[in-house]
């Protein structure tokens, strides 16, 4: 596999850093905690710009690239802790229709979600679940007309401001089927949790809502296997924007070793910093080809994606952390100040670092695909 962009990758490269720096600088972050987390405007502008649907199919009115060139995007998102939701609506909700086997669902909300008219979640996780997909204890219930479905969710990225939740749930027989379920349906209801970092993460809990067969995503043959994909799916996703935010946490740490003058001279003189730094330097890189080999995995060797998509998680899980941290204490005092970018960047590390599964757990999980 090739990890070199190509000349028009190297362009949404480009253009993506451009557009994010300007239309939504680092500083931003501090002003969304209230409202919907994300901005409206700014969304539909991506969505003009096809970004949004930039890995839906042409059909459904996406740019039919791939997940590596998604990847690409997310990367330079992170750069600038850009909140929308493209984990939440795109990978996670909205692969959850693509891969799935109910075609009227897709061809309905895809092309509104690329056209940033709608937006999607995926409720899977749940009170303790530990991250497994398949610690189940929501229930579709079978009654004439459908099933009606009972339970909670935790953890729901984004999901107060979706029109949609794509939700898990354990069938009579064991077997677990996922279920479109609107926002605005009876029985649903969303309370908003606010994450660490700003963004959302809303507890969803479902008391007798009534779904039918025209909403079913995916039966118990492959509800399962569906639910396991699309997670690693945004997993990669989630990976390239905590690749961008580390990377560019270490950029403004080595920028402040360069200008921050102590006893005549620039503190990154120092020998001890010098070491400190080519430490960072060196996990960056590694997470990096770790992100890189996953995403070309989701595009073109999908059987490896589930081990390459835990090795990027537990890797950039660890090396975020790392770099927020050791940015922080470079800092020195003004790292702690909230005039200091700095000190969001590891809150987003931390909030990002346990979403969707934490180091401890995939390197678990990586183990176990390889048979160890």
């Amino acid at each position: 596999m090739s990890f070199r962009l190509d000349e028009e990758q190297r362009l949404l490269q480009q253009t993506a850093r451009e557009l994010f720096s300007k239309r939504s600088p680092v500083s931003r972050v501090r002003s969304l905690a209230e409202g919907p987390g994300h901005s409206e405007e700014l969304w539909r502008e991506l969505a003009e710009l096809g970004w949004v649907g930039l890995a839906f199919p042409e059909e459904l009115e996406g740019s039919g690239l791939g997940h590596f060139e998604l990847a690409i995007l997310l990367e330079e998102a992170g750069r600038q802790l850009a909140p929308e939701p493209f984990i939440a609506s795109v990978l996670l909700g909205g692969m959850a229709l693509l891969h799935g086997e109910n075609a009227g669902l897709r061809q309905t909300w895809l092309p509104a979600v690329a056209r940033g008219e709608a937006r999607l979640g995926l409720a899977w996780q749940e009170a303790g679940s530990r991250y497994d997909a398949q610690q189940i204890e929501t229930r579709a219930e079978a009654v004439e007309g459908g099933w009606r479905l009972h339970g909670s969710k935790l953890q729901v990225m984004d999901g107060g401001t979706a029109q949609a939740l794509v939700v898990s749930a354990r069938l009579a027989d064991g077997g677990i089927a996922l279920f479109l379920v609107e926002s605005q349906a009876d029985g649903v209801r969303c309370t908003r949790q606010q994450l660490l970092d700003g963004r959302r993460a809303d507890l969803l809990e479902l008391e007798a809502v009534q779904v039918g067969p025209a909403q079913l995503v995916a039966g118990p043959e492959t509800g399962a296997a569906l639910l396991e994909r699309v997670l690693d799916l945004a997993r990669v996703g989630l990976c390239a924007e905590m690749l961008g935010g580390m990377s560019r946490a270490f950029e403004d740490t080595l920028a402040y070793l360069q200008s921050r003058v102590q006893f005549g001279v620039p503190i990154g003189s120092f020998q001890a910093l010098q070491h400190r730094a080519a430490r960072l330097f060196c996990a960056l890189e590694m997470a990096r080809t770790a992100v890189l080999a996953a995403a070309r995995c989701a595009d073109q060797r999908p059987e490896k994606l589930p081990e390459l998509a835990s090795l990027a998680k537990a890797r950039c899980s660890e090396t975020y952390l790392l770099v927020g941290y050791e940015g922080v204490q470079l800092f020195g005092g003004a790292g702690m100040t909230e005039e200091v970018d700095i000190g969001l960047f590891l809150k987003r590390a931390a909030v990002a670092a346990v979403s969707l599964g934490d180091a401890a757990w995939h390197r678990a999980r990586w183990a176990g695909l390889k048979g160890y």
